[in-house]
């Protein structure tokens, strides 16, 4: 048997805040969406082109508390093709919150505090 990984799963408190976050920060956008008749909870597919796998955002109606979306050590990472570009970027987004210069590695954090390495 073979697996192939394809989406992860993070939930959110303001959807709109976070599809702004990952499309400015990561160039991630819509690809689809599910959400029942009611509108108590969305799940949104976000990603691009550059590969197959999908982060889905589900948000919840009437959450107020903060999820626990796993500590900085429970993290996805993202491969960039011109760190230099992104680091400014993101320093200029003011969501770094970790830096590893001598890994060249550096962190950045959405609006619901998950950590997401740079690599």
């Amino acid at each position: 048997m073979k697996a192939k990984m394809v989406h992860e799963c993070i939930h959110v408190l303001d959807l709109e805040a976070s599809l702004e976050f990952y499309g400015k920060a990561l160039g991630l956008s819509e690809i689809r969406r599910l959400e029942p008749g009611d509108g108590s909870w969305s799940a949104v597919f976000i990603g691009n082109d550059t590969t197959p796998f999908q982060l889905e955002l589900t948000w919840n109606k009437g959450r107020v508390e903060p999820y626990n979306n796993g500590e900085g050590d429970t993290h996805l990472a993202f491969a960039v093709d011109d760190m230099e570009a992104a680091h400014k970027l993101h320093s200029e987004m003011g969501c770094i919150c970790y830096e590893n210069k001598t890994m060249g590695i550096y962190f950045i954090k959405d609006p619901d505090g998950c950590w997401l390495e740079i690599v």
